[in-house]
């Protein structure tokens, strides 16, 4: 076998030269990668949603609260129908009204304009023992989309 080519044992001084060479673009594929995650990873944390049709068929099938956790200035130019307002900062605070904490074993559906504010009232609803908390995914501004009726 004198004749054969030698067969190099192993591939990684080439490897890690190539990356050396290369390094903005792995450093680029990287980042884009973190960037495709991490909507992911940011909503694995705040529970589930429902889209706008799925929040219909919870209010109409379970008889869900709605909640709408924006500031009262926003609640009042326009809401879902037969929301309650309840803001952000009182839930946080632990402040739940009566007729909301009674509710703890039933479902309950918190919105805000697109979604945000709304991941962190049902974050503090779980701490509270509510069992069945969701959001609505895009928030009111879904809801509209969706041509679903709002009053004010």
């Amino acid at each position: 076998m004198s004749g054969s080519c030698p067969i190099p044992l192993s591939v990684e001084p080439d490897f890690f030269k190539f990356v050396q060479n290369n390094l903005l673009l792995f450093a680029v594929a990287v980042v884009s990668g973190v960037m495709l995650l991490w909507p992911l990873v940011r909503r694995a944390g705040a529970g589930p949603s429902v889209s706008a049709m799925e929040a219909t068929q919870l209010m109409n099938r379970e008889d869900a609260l709605v909640l709408d956790v924006r500031d009262p200035g926003e609640y009042g130019a326009g809401h879902i129908l037969g929301a309650k307002s309840v803001p952000l900062g009182r839930l946080e605070a632990g402040d739940v009204p009566p007729e909301v904490a009674r509710r703890k074993e039933r479902a309950v559906i918190l919105y805000c304009e697109r979604g945000d504010r709304a991941e962190k009232g049902a974050a503090a609803l779980r701490k509270q023992g509510f069992a069945k908390v969701v959001t609505l995914g895009g928030g009111i501004t879904a809801w509209r989309q969706a041509g679903l009726p709002v009053e004010k």
